[in-house]
């Protein structure tokens, strides 16, 4: 018969090792201020204590990750004077870089100087046109009762000649030409804007894995407080090993799920690099950049004022200019024209002559088809213009259903932490007491908060990336940035 000083007894040895446990779990560790592993780099941080790993895993650094505790309010986070200016500026100075460095801006850029030109060509036909003219032969020429006249002849001539009235064909020419400009103009912001977006929308989406990621590790390092304190326990009551392999198994599908958002995060930094280059800003304070969602009524005056929109106004109004051309090219031409001529060599000669040119086009079977296919083009360019402002003013109410959905989805997942934190932290303290909770119940609690916080990330920049969809669709990223 064992005596009661030969070993512990079981209930006294369980004791011990969920009074070790609770140490280890307990979030007011001496411990609580140490600072978060960071998740970049996990690898190279040195590895921290048992007790830091299991203190509270909120990070007091508002600029480190999103405000769990705080309910996101509509106007976005940078409502203080001087709040998220820096994130702002970084996020612009992106923007800026990546429209400086594009070769489709660049493109667009050429072709709106190249039509800028197009209306100096079209204006310079009021100038007097000037030209020379020369031959060089032979001439046997003859005629009766008149000396023949054979040999060498050079001959040279200059022309002047200046429209007078050409029915205003040049003015409507001219103004055909700068509407196109324009066209041109708004294709080059069209480009930028479409850079800025891109650009943007890569960097919400990597300062959301780095968020994420975050979430993740601190996830992943609860479980390696709960493995710890079930290695102890298991030591002394090998009965509970499943319950230490279900712990490692959880703590390795976070450290999976870590390691799956930092790739994402790695290759959204490829994609980021082809628009900034190499140097890319950090991305803390990005989470609170963009939240404040506009009002729809305020989108939908803007939509008309969008670039697109008003390039398909200067196409319909080109076109119009293009009809009046070609109804101005029927009318009465006058012109001025002084030309002279001098033949030396064999029968040489010379002449002057000036005057008053007049050119009417009576008939011309072409002008009439070419005037009736430029009046429809003109009507569906205005066709146009009118469906893409109705599909623009309908996917901005669409853009705009999802980023309040989106900021509500937020504020709903902040309630369901507060209440998600309350008992996971009953569920422990449960668990430490002598197992009145099972462990499968405490990484259930543990699970289901941590991933309530992944939504709760997923929402903020969701409703960041539909609001930067939506001042895209308005009057552009870059002027809402600045």
């Amino acid at each position: 018969m064992r005596t009661p000083q030969s070993k512990p007894t079981w209930p006294a040895a369980l004791t011990l090792a969920f009074a070790l446990g609770a140490a280890l779990l307990s979030p007011a560790a001496p411990a609580a201020t140490a600072r978060r592993a960071t998740p970049a780099a996990p690898s190279a941080a040195p590895a921290p204590s048992s007790n830091s790993r299991c203190i509270s895993d909120e990070s007091a650094d508002p600029q480190a990750a999103p405000a769990f505790r705080t309910v996101p309010s509509a106007a976005g986070g940078a409502s203080t004077p001087g709040a998220g200016s820096a994130p702002r500026m970084n996020l612009l100075a992106m923007v800026r870089g990546a429209i400086h460095r594009s070769n489709a801006v660049g493109a667009a850029k050429l072709l709106s100087e190249a039509a800028a030109i197009d209306i100096d060509e079209a204006h310079a036909a009021y100038w007097p046109q000037v030209g020379i003219s020369g031959q060089v032969g032979g001439i046997d020429a003859g005629a009766p009762n008149s000396p023949s006249v054979h040999g060498k002849q050079f001959q040279g001539g200059v022309n002047v000649s200046a429209p007078l009235y050409d029915g205003g064909h040049t003015r409507d020419m001219t103004d055909y030409r700068t509407h196109l400009a324009e066209v041109a103009r708004y294709g080059e912001v069209s480009a930028q804007e479409q850079v800025a977006l891109q650009t943007v929308s890569l960097a919400l989406d990597r300062s959301r894995y780095t968020v994420e990621a975050q979430v993740y590790d601190q996830y992943a390092r609860k479980m390696s407080c709960l493995v710890e304190a079930l290695e102890m326990i298991v030591s002394a009551d090998r009965g509970r090993t499943s319950e230490l392999v279900q712990a490692r198994k959880t703590q390795q599908q976070a450290e999976l799920q870590r390691d799956q958002v930092l790739s994402q995060k790695r290759l959204t930094e490829i994609r980021l690099r082809r628009f900034v280059g190499d140097d890319l800003p950090p991305t803390e304070g990005i989470a609170s950049v963009m939240l404040d969602t506009p009002a729809l009524p305020d989108l939908l005056t803007m939509a008309s004022r969008a670039a697109e929109i008003q390039s398909l106004d200067s196409q319909a109004a080109a076109l119009d200019s293009y009809v009046r051309a070609v109804l101005d090219g029927q009318k009465p031409q006058l012109g001025l024209l002084v030309a002279a001529t001098k033949s030396a060599g064999a029968g040489d000669s010379r002449s002057v002559s000036g005057g008053i040119t007049f050119n009417w086009q009576l008939f011309n079977a072409a002008s009439k088809y070419t005037t009736q296919a430029a009046r429809k083009r003109a009507a569906a360019a205005r066709m146009n213009r009118e469906d893409a402002l109705e599909a623009r003013k309908y996917r901005m109410a669409e853009v705009h259903e999802q980023a309040e959905h989106a900021m509500d989805r937020a504020r709903s997942v902040i309630e369901i932490l507060h209440n998600s934190e309350l008992v996971r932290n009953f569920t422990l303290q449960q668990w430490q007491q002598l197992g009145r909770r099972s462990l499968f119940d405490v990484m259930a609690a543990e699970g289901d908060h941590y991933n309530m916080r992944v939504q709760y990330v997923d929402a903020l920049y969701d409703t960041q990336q539909s609001n930067a969809l939506l001042w895209s669709l308005g009057l552009g990223l870059a002027n809402h940035l600045e």
